[in-house]
């Protein structure tokens, strides 16, 4: 091996002992640099008779392509192996499972309506619905509670027409027992003819689930809200029949028999006399609490004469519940807000 042989293999170990490409610059200028050793024999040419010079020269000139040639090619390898780096730093694990999209459910108090509709649909009530926004006659005055009453105030309307000075036009619905008038009037047009024949009319068993609004907002407490208005009707419905509808239902709905109910005596306009419902639970956390759940009472006779019906024949009981409230005491929730937060975090927990 002559010496220019021996200097491309100094070149091949030098440029493969290199990491980086600051240490193969430094390298390369050992060899092919202005100082390097390639440049030092190109130098001595001059020292060389013409013919020696000519063959001399072409063999410097071959080595130092070779040695360029095994600079390119480990600038190359380097660059290949960062590059192989970066890929390995920044890879996607693809072997990993997709992200699925989740599959939805239903909202804890569309649970508990359904629930309830089903209860109270095996006890033989019809399901009844109908606007939001309601004219004021069937929210307030056909349910004894004309333009100057103060139970109005009770409820801090929102009213989206007030056009009418003596407290008429349009509202939000302040609860759904607007419902109650609508299907008891067109049950009783069904059954006019028979009602002038002095014959018995078929009873008005309904329930009017939905949405409801009042200026009312707090932990308990919603602007917009839910409630299950209920009406029996018929010529012997009577107070033990509420009772007992309750009992019932309450029973089934919490899935256990272990619940007390009690009636407390309070004000409603369209019910004479009238009464608050607890329930208090035989075990549980809630052992030994009254919690309130409803209101009740006996329909009162303007009401009933506003369904167009004789208040001396006819008689019933008519009831409201908030099925929020009802799902809290299920599901053990205690702000009413996570209903209606859109949390999904909270939501999921009722798939």
């Amino acid at each position: 091996m002559n010496d220019l042989d021996q200097l491309v293999g100094a070149a091949q170990a030098d440029f493969a002992a290199t990491a980086t490409p600051a240490e193969l610059e430094n390298a390369k200028a050992r060899f092919l640099g202005k100082a390097g050793q390639v440049t030092e024999l190109m130098k001595g040419l001059a020292a060389l008779p013409v013919e020696e010079k000519k063959t001399r020269g072409a063999e410097i000139n071959q080595t130092k392509q070779r040695i360029e040639a095994l600079l390119t090619e480990r600038r190359q390898a380097l660059a290949d192996a960062e590059l192989q780096a970066q890929l390995k730093a920044e890879a996607l694990d693809v072997t990993l499972p997709g992200r699925q999209r989740g599959t939805g459910g239903l909202h804890p108090v569309s649970r508990s309506l359904e629930r309830i509709e089903a209860i109270f649909g095996s006890m033989g009530f019809d399901v009844a619905d109908g606007p939001e926004i309601e004219e004021d006659w069937f929210n307030f005055t056909a349910l004894n509670t004309p333009a100057d009453h103060p139970a109005r105030s009770m409820h801090d309307t929102f009213y989206v027409d007030t056009t009418a000075p003596d407290g008429g036009g349009h509202l939000l619905r302040t609860h759904t027992s607007p419902m109650q008038v609508r299907y008891a009037v067109q049950h009783v047009k069904k059954h006019a003819a028979r009602i002038a024949a002095g014959e018995a009319m078929p009873e008005i068993r309904v329930i009017a689930p939905g949405r409801t609004y009042r200026v009312d907002s707090d932990a308990t407490h919603s602007p917009m809200f839910h409630q299950c208005e209920g009406l029996w009707i018929g010529e012997n419905v009577s107070f033990k029949d509420l009772k007992s509808v309750f009992t019932d239902f309450f029973r089934n709905f919490f899935e256990s028999d272990d619940l007390t109910i009690r009636f407390r005596p309070s004000f409603f306009p369209f019910t004479e006399p009238s009464a608050e419902v607890d329930i208090a639970f035989a075990s549980g956390p809630l052992k030994g609490r009254w919690l309130e759940v409803a209101g009740s009472g006996q329909v009162h006779p303007n009401v009933v004469r506003n369904f167009g019906l004789d208040p001396e024949r006819y008689i019933g009981f008519a009831f409201g519940m908030g099925p929020d409230r009802l799902t809290m005491l299920r599901y053990g929730v205690n702000d009413l807000r996570l209903f209606f937060d859109g949390d999904l975090r909270f939501l999921s927990q009722f798939k």
